[in-house]
């Protein structure tokens, strides 16, 4: 199985490629902002990836999302990128302040190289109890080739 994982570590390294070659690289640029606040997402989004013998299972964690708050897309034909957003919760009563807040707000993310046997067409999600599934099954393998037979002709 050739699966690759992005990790913050390679998006890390995009940013500071980004950062390294931008024209003017004493301001900070809302692309490099993107790439930090991404790999922040990716680091703290716990996910599991399943093999079977018929598909891949993508397993994250995504607590307080409802499924409208969850993105699933693959870009590139070949990149799975699950995505939300934990916004801070507004039906705190006048006057209330947190005293401790530990549960995490903010972007959650993971992004996922594909195989080459994934049938990125039939990608499908679920979501129950904080938990997204994402499921992409596998390609039938190739049919070997037939050996062609040639004909010899007299020269």
């Amino acid at each position: 199985m050739d699966l690759r994982i992005m990790t913050p570590y390679d998006d890390f390294l995009l940013g500071a490629l980004h950062s390294a070659f931008a024209a003017d690289s004493s301001s900070q640029s809302p692309q490099r902002h993107t790439y930090v606040r991404d790999a922040k997402a990716m680091a703290s989004t716990p996910a599991d990836v399943v093999e079977t013998p018929s598909a891949y299972s993508f397993v994250i964690d995504m607590p307080g999302l409802k499924v409208g708050d969850i993105n699933v897309q693959v870009e590139d034909d070949n990149l799975l990128v699950i995505s939300g957003e934990r916004k801070r919760e507004k039906d705190v009563e006048d006057g209330a302040k947190y005293l401790r807040m530990e549960r995490r707000v903010g972007k959650l993310m993971r992004k996922f190289v594909l195989p080459e046997n994934a049938d990125k067409d039939k990608v499908t999600a679920s979501c129950g109890d904080g938990v997204v599934t994402v499921t992409v099954p596998k390609l039938p393998p190739p049919e070997p080739k037939k050996p062609r037979k040639v004909e010899v002709m007299v020269a």
